[in-house]
């Protein structure tokens, strides 16, 4: 589960277990990750139905998002909520291939050319100077905009820069946009300050001994 981070990029991610941390993965593609996954990944499955997916959207970086109030009210259907956890699976095997070197399953690479195949949201230019996005918006149209922004991602600047994370039980993949492109973690929050107590009681050990 996850919520709009309001001062700071990324989104703060709830774990089943009660605990949280922030989690910026850098790319709306890699944002729909945190809702699930295939396999053992089904465990944090939060897309159970048509709300779900719109509350993720609303929660997501696109821009003003896209709550009702906002004039966009985006409808969603439960096929598209299947469509969006099929779309999000395929995200989750090509990204870790990329990550790896591994050319994309023919599946997959279907899975996400199809989503992006139909019309995106469209955003307008309001009379203030401001973005907004056209009324009408659908399931369909959220996910072509997550599936265009992947091939953005995976053929951009910064395709070499989509890493997983360091931490050996951690499967989080962010893609690093810093200037210096030194990030190994998901979240200092997390698996980063789990690095340094580490790193920090085998110096002690060491000196111990």
């Amino acid at each position: 589960m996850s919520e709009k981070a309001t001062d700071t990029p990324g989104l703060v991610l709830r774990h089943p277990d009660g605990s949280s941390f922030r989690f910026d993965p850098g790319a709306l593609c890699l944002e729909l990750l945190p809702t699930g996954g295939p396999g053992p990944l089904a465990y944090f499955e939060v897309l159970n139905e048509p709300a779900d997916l719109v509350r993720w959207a609303e929660e997501s970086r696109l821009p003003d998002g896209l709550a009702a109030g906002a004039g966009a009210g985006l409808v969603v259907s439960a096929a598209e909520v299947a469509e969006a956890r099929a779309l999000r699976d395929a995200l989750w095997r090509l990204t870790e291939g990329h990550v790896r070197g591994a050319p994309p399953g023919p599946d997959d690479l279907a899975t996400l050319n199809d989503a992006a195949a139909h019309p995106p949201l469209t955003a307008r230019l309001t009379a203030d100077g401001g973005r907004a996005w056209a009324a009408g918006g659908t399931g369909a149209g959220l996910l072509s905009t997550v599936a265009r922004d992947a091939v953005d991602l995976f053929t951009g600047a910064h395709a070499h820069r989509i890493r997983a994370c360091g931490a050996h039980d951690c499967r989080l993949l962010f893609v690093d946009t810093s200037r210096p492109g030194k990030r190994r973690w998901c979240s200092m929050e997390r698996c980063g300050n789990r690095a340094k107590v580490r790193a920090h009681r085998a110096r002690l050990t060491a000196g111990d001994e």
